[in-house]
């Protein structure tokens, strides 16, 4: 089974072409949703409603505004920091939010009552998110396999970190696009793959693309016993895409440049620690 999150066994290879109907989405729910000109709702813990569970700063809550038909809609506020993100949390508090998060995913994810659960992360005005507050959701589909669009390709590519506990590529058949990175490893290692989780978001934030990216995205997967997190880096959306769902990627000597540009931030952030 390649998603052990998924009701379906099934690998992407074995899938027959999806006929997955579109999420439907309440309007008349996510008007009442605040924004970042409205006040807070994350910056007052204690006001905060059905709380799942909470562990030093890090809670789990219903999400108040289920916007998507037929899910069950939660977040974790991942710092009482408004500003707080994976790129400016130490390795340490770090590594305590990707633990939580996965805990939680993995929890959500054993109740039979969903045919697929995911979790994912926003970040920056062009990711899709609509409040600044640090927060990871998790999701519980109760009639769609969210993973059935998915292309297991999507998770290979150009390798430009590995050792013995995690790996990082670029991938050359992204399911968006440009550059999409991979970063893999066994569910065992949790905490080496948070340090890697930062440093590649960091780099995004604060290198990559002359660092005119404000925005990313984190999606994390299970596959067998190991652990996908895809981090895409977002720009406005290329019309091949939208109009016609074709990706598009760079060409070898590009993804070449971003793999040293990677690798030479990544040894000053830990030269510098």
């Amino acid at each position: 089974m390649i998603f052990s999150i998924s009701r379906h066994k099934k690998s992407f290879s074995e899938k027959e072409k999806s006929n997955m109907e579109p999420l439907v989405f309440n309007t008349s729910i996510a008007k009442k949703k605040p924004s970042n000109s409205d006040e807070c709702p994350f910056c007052h813990l204690d006001q905060l409603t059905n709380i799942i569970d909470k562990n030093d700063g890090l809670l789990w809550l219903d999400n108040k505004y289920n916007t998507i038909e037929n899910t069950y809609q939660t977040l974790i506020i991942e710092s009482e920091d408004h500003y707080g993100d994976i790129s400016n949390y130490s390795y340490a508090y770090n590594k305590r939010v990707i633990n939580y998060i996965i805990k939680s995913f993995l929890k959500l994810s054993n109740q039979s009552r969903f045919k697929s659960v995911a979790m994912f992360k926003n970040y920056g005005p062009l990711s899709g998110g609509s409040l600044r507050h640090p927060h990871t959701q998790i999701v519980g589909f109760e009639n769609t396999d969210i993973y059935s669009e998915i292309s297991e390709e999507s998770f290979s590519g150009y390798k430009i970190y590995d050792d013995k506990y995690v790996s990082v590529n670029i991938s050359t058949k992204p399911t968006m696009g440009y550059c999409e990175f991979n970063i893999k490893s066994s569910t065992s290692y949790i905490d080496k793959t948070s340090d890697v989780i930062k440093d590649v978001v960091g780099f995004i934030l604060n290198k990559y693309f002359n660092k005119s990216c404000d925005s990313y995205n984190l999606f994390f997967f299970l596959q067998n016993n190991n652990l996908i997190c895809k981090v895409v880096p977002r720009f406005i959306v290329s019309p091949y895409y939208v109009g016609y769902r074709v990706s598009q990627v760079n060409n070898t000597e590009r993804i070449k440049d971003i793999k040293y540009e990677y690798l030479n931030y990544v040894k000053e952030c830990h030269f510098e620690k």
